[in-house]
């Protein structure tokens, strides 16, 4: 989807519709910095919001997310169209939040190293070694919760017995015992419990 040229027909259909960006604001319980950031490519209108939007603009969902006005002739060929948008998109941001994960884990893992191999050889032996040893393992543990959350907010785990794709609760994954990012869950259709791989399509 292209931001600017949907901020672009938003601020065109405002203006046609005799609205300030202060009185669609109002109208939508939002600030106008918001309507602003719309109409300049830099935010899209969140999703709870979209309907009320397009009620006021006279428009429809399917406008919104092209940036322009659709004749009935070329609804379905632009339905299409934005499906597949929006599963790049969809799918683009799944990768660019794996790969954060990974690289969040990476320095992690070599930071714990690192940190380990500081107190092992700088810090004399007692109990501020111990201390700082388990200083630095707590440390290690607060990014890879964080990365644990990132893993489940994208894709889903299939299910190794019947194939079923699920998406777990945090807390699920968080027991689970794992490998990688294969974990030991129990599948919600199945209701057996398996080793179940990670997939980013879901």
């Amino acid at each position: 989807m292209d931001q600017i040229k949907i901020g672009k027909f938003i601020a065109e259909c405002r203006k046609t519709a005799n609205l300030t960006q202060m009185q669609l604001s109002e109208r939508l319980g939002i600030t106008d910095k918001a309507v602003s950031k719309w109409e300049r490519g830099m935010a899209m209108p969140d999703s709870s919001i979209m309907l009320e939007l397009c009620d006021i603009l006279g428009i429809s969902v399917n406008e919104l997310l092209s940036g322009e006005e659709i004749s009935m002739e070329n609804n379905d060929q632009k339905n299409e169209q934005l499906v597949l948008e929006m599963a790049k998109e969809l799918e683009k941001k799944n990768k660019t939040i794996w790969a954060s994960m990974w690289a969040i884990m990476t320095v992690s893992m070599i930071a714990l190293l690192a940190g380990l191999l500081i107190a092992a050889f700088l810090i004399p032996e007692g109990v501020w070694q111990l201390v700082a040893i388990l200083g630095i393992c707590i440390v290690f543990l607060i990014p890879c919760f964080y990365a644990l959350k990132l893993e489940v907010s994208v894709g889903a785990y299939k299910c190794k017995n019947c194939g079923n794709e699920f998406v777990p609760t945090y807390m699920q994954a968080l027991n689970a015992m794992h490998r990688g990012t294969t974990r030991y869950l129990k599948c919600p259709k199945c209701k057996k419990r398996t080793w179940c791989k990670k997939i980013l399509k879901k």
